[in-house]
């Protein structure tokens, strides 16, 4: 955190009017800038509140000579920071930072933030709902829900602030110094905007570059990528390991999630309480027990938050089942990866619909899962032609022109008895706005379906 950070009167350019562009323009405005909000895009919602709040909106592209004449570039997570006019506004000296780093320069209380390639989210909000269940002052946000930005003015000295960090957040940060860092794991992803995987590795182990010797990190034994980062943090480390071959550590051990020493083994959670989808989903609720554990929460606090919680929207969602056919909703696996843990949460039956704006990565890390729990693929988006090449040899593949079509081709090939899986290992731009989308389509074709008495 860093108090003395002042914008009064300087001119600050916000590029982006996603919502954590909207709210740091708005925070920059509460605390005296002069603030232009930059967006690509002719309307946006939120145009009129921030004109009302005193923000100049320029749309329809960003304009050289407003970013060249900024003393303080913010630049929101979707924003290329290749871009020539942006690059000449760094050359020139102008600062230019990210929402996270800047609004984390103004909160108050400690800062617990969580990355990684998949789980973030799911992570992210156990974390909170520990927290809350041992009667802890927090504020969930980031990457998910609300802004960091957002947050600020609510901070208060014993206010935790629970952040879900992506890379592009991470990358622009300078000073920003979580208490708990926590990386869940590495894997190709968003190689179509990060030049390559060793500059999407250093993006995301900025979560640990500014911590001190009294914060903690909380990493992935089991990741060789996050295992070699980790020396670059002075924070004391925390390992959990998802294979459970850990002499120290957070591990599952039988039914039970244990907090292994040299000399003990202490019972944490009841695997029992875990009502979440797939076997990976367990690897995010150690990662959360041993944040929380380091935060001070105790475990029967912990237990207390996991009964009930079924996880979130698009992740790992049942939808319903129609005859033997059941259908999940997997919108948020948005990598290869993501894809592989999706697929191999299922013992065998497994109709997978995979597609949309390739990211990068090597479809083909997909074959060994769908051999092994699939019978079919059907193939939606931009990405079609790459998923038939790379696993057409090892599965059938069929394509779909729409998501109704995909969601009747899969209960077809499903039949009698398996499951339909929207698992894309792809973003939704080419066919949909954002991932949540993507999900809500699913699962209104699959309701169409129903209702048709499939």
């Amino acid at each position: 955190m860093a108090g003395d950070f002042d914008v009064r009167g300087r001119r600050v350019v916000v590029l982006g009017a996603a919502r954590s562009g909207i709210a740091a323009a708005e925070l920059l405005v509460r605390r005296g800038a002069t603030v232009t909000l930059s967006e690509m895009r002719p309307q946006f919602d939120g145009m009129e509140r921030l004109r009302d709040a005193g923000v100049t909106v320029e749309s329809g592209g960003h304009v050289a000579r407003t970013l060249l004449d900024a003393e303080l570039i913010v630049a929101s997570p979707g924003v290329p920071l290749d871009q020539p006019m942006v690059t000449a506004a760094r050359v020139k000296g102008v600062e230019i930072i990210g929402e996270l780093e800047l609004a984390s320069r103004w909160v108050k209380g400690p800062v617990i933030a969580i990355t990684g390639t998949k789980g973030k989210s799911t992570t992210t909000t156990l974390i909170g709902r520990m927290l809350s269940a041992a009667g802890r002052r927090h504020l969930v946000g980031g990457n998910i829900g609300i802004p960091l930005s957002a947050q600020v003015d609510d901070s208060t000295p014993d206010t935790v602030h629970v952040v879900e960090a992506s890379s592009f957040q991470l990358e622009t940060t300078v000073t920003f110094r979580p208490w708990i860092s926590v990386w869940l794991n590495v894997a190709d992803d968003h190689l179509d905007r990060h030049p390559d995987m060793a500059s999407y590795v250093a993006a995301k182990a900025r979560v640990l570059a500014n911590q001190q010797e009294s914060d903690v990190a909380v990493l992935n034994a089991d990741d060789a990528r996050v295992v070699e980062q980790s020396g670059a943090t002075a924070a004391r480390r925390i390992w959990f390991s998802p294979s459970g071959q850990l002499q120290e550590g957070f591990v599952v051990d039988g039914a039970w999630i244990v907090r292994r020493t040299a000399t003990s083994r202490e019972p944490m959670v009841p695997t029992a309480a875990v009502e979440l989808n797939g076997r990976h989903m367990l690897d995010n609720v150690t990662a959360a027990v041993a944040v929380c554990w380091a935060a001070g929460v105790n475990p029967e606090a912990m237990t207390q938050a996991l009964r009930g919680f079924r996880g979130l929207e698009h992740v790992m969602e049942p939808v319903g089942r129609i005859g033997g056919v059941s259908f999940v909703n997997d919108s948020k696996a948005t990598n290869v990866e993501a894809a592989r843990r999706s697929i191999e949460s299922f013992a065998e039956g497994v109709v997978a619909i995979v597609g949309g704006r390739f990211k990068g990565g090597d479809l083909r890390e997909l074959v060994p899962a769908l051999r092994a729990h699939a019978k079919a693929v059907i193939a939606i988006g931009d990405a079609a032609p790459l998923i038939r090449e790379a696993v057409g040899d090892v599965v059938p593949v069929t394509d779909a022109a729409s998501m109704g079509e995909a969601v009747e081709r899969g209960y077809e090939q499903a039949r009698p008895q398996g499951v339909v899986l929207l698992a894309p290992a792809c973003a939704s731009f080419d066919w949909f706005r954002d991932y949540a989308e993507r999900g809500r389509a699913f699962k209104q074709e699959v309701e169409r379906l129903k209702s048709r008495g499939a």
